[in-house]
């Protein structure tokens, strides 16, 4: 026999603890014996004392004189379960009871009855939260791998109306591969950007992955349906997280704090459409990324940015050995970037993930 930590013996239970150790310790140690019963070897000396094999403790083994009897339990999950209360939580029945001169019995009571039935987990009528997970981490070792897309307001002169800017970049070279600016945000709209962009990068079926928010014109069925034709796939955010999507959210930063971003409304949605064009040509051609080592967006989505970084790399060289005097480290580094990350796993550094890609 093996005894739990804290369980109670009674007299007989010792008389034949004791017997089966005293028997054990013919061929092995006290102390081994004792582990295996499951009682210190002070506790068997202490009820081998004569006199001294019984329960001292005072009101030992006796129920709690506040326990609930089983009618009073029954009629904590009964009312628990009323129409009235079935879908609160015990911190609100008990104040509920209360209003109506009931007391049945406390709070805490009330959440451990439930618990112990099973009947506390999700007790509103609406449908329990589900756990949202982060979307996969996704690699882009070229042009035309991902695409990240939102859309964003541009102010009207009516107050409380806007433009919708739809806008497209490629995660790997930051380029702006489509946009377009409507009165409203439709699933329609996106598709067609999509299908025009799909066309003039010509791309091929499973070749892209599209990355977006859980917005409604993101999530439509046209554009759902449009994408599957086309045979982009298609990569969601979590809702409420800005995160998941950062390169757009950072291309939109860059957009509305251009110097040229006009400090009143757009006049009309042609004027609009013609700032975004401006905007798009200079952020693609003029433009020197910092995240891609101060190359323009579309000098990267040609390859060209290749041979200007090794160019930088050997100016540098040259000048560190012109004046060494005056390189007290390495020279800065214009290392190639050749996989960009989007929603990399938590913890893991850009070389780890690059490892597990």
């Amino acid at each position: 026999m093996g005894l739990r930590r804290g369980q109670l013996t009674t007299r007989v239970d010792r008389e034949e603890i004791k017997e089966l150790i005293n028997e054990a310790c013919l061929s092995a140690r006290q102390s081994l014996a004792c582990e295996v019963i499951g009682i210190s070897c002070k506790t068997f000396q202490r009820w081998s004392i004569e006199g001294n094999c019984q329960d001292k403790r005072i009101n030992h083994g006796m129920a709690p004189t506040n326990k609930l009897s089983d009618i009073e339990v029954q009629r904590v999950i009964s009312v628990s379960n009323e129409p009235e209360y079935s879908d609160l939580p015990p911190g609100q029945i008990v104040p509920k009871l209360a209003d109506k001169g009931l007391y049945i019995a406390s709070e805490s009571t009330f959440h451990r009855i439930l618990k112990a039935n099973k009947q506390l987990k999700h007790r509103n009528k609406s449908k329990p939260s589900k756990k949202r997970y982060k979307p996969r981490a996704l690699v882009a070792t070229k042009p035309n791998q991902i695409y990240t897309w939102d859309i964003t307001y541009l102010p009207t002169s009516i107050k409380g109306v806007f433009f919708y800017l739809y806008l497209v970049l490629d995660v790997y070279s930051r380029k702006i591969v489509g946009w377009q600016v409507h009165h409203q945000e439709l699933s329609e709209l996106a598709a067609d950007l999509m299908t025009d962009i799909c066309r003039r990068e010509k791309v091929s079926p499973g070749q892209v992955i599209l990355h977006s928010d859980n917005g409604s014109p993101m999530k439509g069925a046209t554009m759902l349906a449009t994408l599957q034709e086309l045979g982009v796939v298609p990569s969601f955010s979590r809702p409420l997280v800005s995160n998941d999507n950062p390169y757009s959210e950072s291309l939109f930063r860059t957009l509305k704090y251009r110097p040229s971003y006009p400090e009143k409304a757009f006049a009309d949605i042609e004027s609009a459409r013609q700032w975004v064009a401006d905007f798009s040509v200079w952020y693609n051609d003029d433009h020197l990324h910092s995240g891609i080592k101060y190359v323009t967006p579309n000098q990267r989505h040609k390859g060209e940015d290749v041979e200007i970084l090794i160019k930088r790399k050997k100016v540098y060289s040259q000048a560190k050995v012109l004046n060494p005097q005056r390189w007290s480290r390495e020279i800065r580094n214009w290392d190639y970037i050749d996989k960009v990350h989007l929603n990399p796993e938590k913890g893991k550094t850009e070389k780890e993930e690059a490892k597990a890609a």
